[in-house]
């Protein structure tokens, strides 16, 4: 099953791979095609499940997918749903995104995609692709070549055209599964609903009409608790004859599917099908306050909207389903299509994106101010839960004339989401994009035009530091730094010289880092500025008079944001503070203290998916782990971290002020170990996964670990500019 995207905590084991939900309700059918379908998959590296729209393609082949050989699946079963995708750029990212992984380098996501895979056994099951077929093609062709371990399974409407797919054309069911699906269904509404009394001579006649396409059987199904089987019947003759006058060389399938559609559009009243059409502009999921906003107005008050959904949702047309966001609601993207269609044919498909672009404007203006709060792990889960409604608007704002600035303040706006979710890559694609459009505005709209533009360029100069990229992420500092200088934007101004100044930290370039810091910080004090950017930047601060050798000025700043962030419940700043007081309290030498606190730093880094901070902090604890006498343990855990190096950006920035615990550790390890010994260890933390390697990390992933050898202090540790005698030998020594 997928991970939840802000966990509790971090996983106790490895968890299950794969990202496949759980199946809700009983497959039902199709015996001889499941076996079929499995023995390709044994020899065929591509297979591509095609049919009509409401076969069934998509349960099939996940269906199929999830029971396949075990050596096929070692690394798991993964689903990505590319219905929602209408961008041919955007299929890598939601591939990257789908397998759970983060990346915060400048790597194209598919060099991303082509590492992670290279040498693991898994299923990937690409959904709903046709719209997008040469891009799909071309990456999965790609992706075959270079990871001789994956399977593909892709679910469409027409083949990829690649050499080696083998096609699976899937049919509709035969008769008698589709009138045991009808009844199951059925059962699922009206419990006491049975075959019997002359209802299963209707059903098989209305399965027959509907030529046993499972979509259009549920849809039928759905209508029971209106209308009885053999009303069914009778109302699908003049829905039928109503709705034939398609296009002569369709297909056969896809006019029986707009038949089973059409059918159910009619048999809504005036308002279920105008929320139909409503629903129609949302990406992905969305929820019951969004679809009152956007949907709600003339011809259906908003108040209404509840009732009607409702009534949607008895029909099937809409699904209900829980998630870490809460209730949320979808449409099957063939149910939805349809209603995109009517939305167009009354003219209101504009006005209603437009609407559907300000809610989540102000969706994401509210998760900007609530992440300094109590609630960031549910702000975190919401922007995840929202993401493709949040693309969908930015898309929106990026291809309208006129509205570009718009694009630019809600790429600026998600900054804690690039940054503090790991979600720099894509992050960097919108801020890119936005900047690179620009409409030119006169008068009194120019400042707020210009605002949002200041605020794009220091967050794209942000997450490109993060990423390593320093010449990109100078330049547009720079840019934000004189555009807000000239036009007196002290905020803009006052986060140019923060994010200045940050890079100079990474850069090795302390005296400096101190004197822009220090200056940002007093600039936000001016302003009364106070938040998450706030406090790392006085984080940022410590680090920089650390480096210099001021360990108590360092640990007296990172104590007062600690302090900040009790207060207002904010906790992915707090685990940068940690880091930093950890560091201090490993050159004190209290490694009780010091463990104590990276534990705690690194259990939230991996809450929020932070990379960076999450790696940060394994290879400080690798350093302790050594100074606790376990050489062998800190080279797994130098191991593990050198494997989530590649996915973050350059190792370390590149800087010999955050190399040197990374050297000093590996020096002492090899020494006490032998360069063989710590090769191998270092590798078998390298194999770990990324939830493997922070549970390992916090002790919960090595067999017989002994707590006590964690809690018991041992001489203060050497100062690291200073050779060291070897510590002594592979205490707990494992092969990870």
């Amino acid at each position: 099953m997928r991970r939840s995207p802000h966990p509790a905590g971090p996983p106790a084991g490895p968890p299950r791979p794969g990202n496949l939900p759980h199946e809700m309700n009983r497959f039902i059918g199709r015996a001889a095609e499941l076996g079929a379908l499995r023995r390709t998959l044994e020899t065929a590296r591509l297979v591509t499940v095609t049919g009509a729209g409401g076969v069934g393609k998509s349960r099939f082949a996940a269906h199929v997918a999830a029971r396949s050989p075990e050596g096929l699946r070692r690394d798991g079963v993964w689903r990505v749903e590319l219905a929602p995708i209408r961008r041919p750029e955007l299929v890598e990212y939601t591939v990257v995104e789908a397998l759970g992984l983060t990346d915060h380098t400048t790597r194209p996501p598919r060099q991303i995609l082509v590492d992670h895979l290279a040498e693991r056994q898994l299923v990937l099951v690409l959904d709903g692709f046709e719209h997008l077929v040469d891009a799909c093609a071309s990456l999965v062709r790609d992706l075959l070549r270079a990871a001789p371990g994956l399977r593909v399974v892709a679910v469409g409407r027409r083949p990829l055209a690649l050499e080696g797919e083998h096609l699976f054309p899937l049919a509709p069911l035969t008769d008698e599964d589709a009138v045991e699906l009808f009844a199951d269904r059925a059962t699922a509404l009206l419990p006491g609903f049975t075959l019997d009394g002359g209802h299963a001579v209707d059903v098989l006649e209305v399965c027959r009409r509907l030529d046993c396409l499972p979509l259009a059987v549920e849809l039928a199904a759905g209508r029971l608790p209106a209308l009885s089987p053999t009303q069914l019947m009778e109302r699908l003759d003049d829905r039928f004859r109503l709705l034939t006058g398609g296009c002569r060389d369709a297909l056969p399938r896809h006019q029986t599917l707009r038949t089973a559609i059409g059918w159910s559009h009619e048999l809504c009243t005036a308002q279920e099908r105008l929320l139909w059409a409503r629903l129609s502009v949302f990406a992905g999921q969305f929820d019951l306050e969004a679809a009152e906003y956007i949907c709600g107005g003339e011809g259906l008050p908003s108040e209404a909207v509840l009732d009607v959904l409702h009534d949607l949702l008895t029909q099937s047309v809409v699904i209900r389903e829980e998630s870490v966001a809460g209730v949320r609601y979808r449409m099957l993207d063939t149910v939805r299509a349809y209603g995109a269609e009517w939305l167009e044919q009354i003219g209101d498909g504009r006005r209603m994106r437009r609407r559907h672009r300000d809610w989540y404007m102000g969706l994401a203006t509210w998760c900007e101010l609530d992440w300094f709060s109590p609630r960031q792990g549910e702000v975190a889960a919401r922007i995840d839960a929202e993401l493709p409604n949040l693309r969908a608007a930015l898309e929106f704002c990026l291809t309208e004339p006129g509205e570009t600035h718009l694009g630019q303040y809600l790429a600026g706006t998600l900054w804690f989401y690039w940054a503090g979710c790991g979600r720099l890559t894509e992050g960097r694609h919108w801020l890119d994009r936005s900047i690179d459009l620009d409409d030119p505005v006169d008068g009194d709209e120019a400042f707020e035009y210009g605002a949002s533009r200041l605020k794009a360029l220091w967050v794209l100069g942000y997450v490109a530091i993060l990423q390593g990229d320093t010449v990109p992420a100078l330049a547009a500092l720079q840019e934000c730094h004189d555009e807000a200088e000239r036009g007196g934007d002290a905020t803009a101004l006052a986060y140019a010289v923060h994010r200045t100044g940050c890079l100079a930290l990474v850069t090795d370039d302390m005296p400096r880092a101190e004197q822009l810091l220090r200056a940002a910080l007093t600039s936000y004090r001016e302003i009364g500025e106070l938040n998450s950017n706030v406090l790392m930047g006085q984080v940022e601060l410590a680090m920089a008079v650390a480096f210099q050798g001021d360990l108590p000025e360092a640990v007296a700043l990172c104590e007062d944001v600690r302090q900040v962030c009790e207060d207002h419940g904010e906790r992915w700043t707090m685990a940068y503070a940690l880091y930093v007081l950890a560091y201090a309290e490993w050159h004190k030498g209290d490694l009780v203290r010091a463990r104590e606190l990276l534990e705690r730093c690194l259990a939230i880094d991996h809450e929020f998916h932070d990379l960076l901070g999450t790696v940060l902090a394994m290879e400080l604890l690798a350093l302790v782990t050594l100074a606790e006498g376990d050489a062998a343990e800190a080279a797994v855990l130098q191991g593990a971290a050198g494997g989530i190096w590649p996915s973050v950006g350059l190792p370390l920035f590149g800087s010999g002020h955050y190399n040197e615990p990374h050297q000093l550790c590996e020096k002492r390890a090899r020494a006490a170990l032998g360069d063989a010994r710590f090769d191998e260890l270092a590798r078998a933390g390298e194999r770990l996964g990324h939830d493997e390697a922070v549970a390992r990390a916090l002790g919960q992933g090595k067999p017989g670990r002994v707590t006590a050898m964690v809690r018991t202090p041992r001489a203060s540790a050497p100062d690291m500019r200073e050779p060291a005698a070897s510590p002594t030998a592979n205490g707990g020594e494992t092969t990870g």
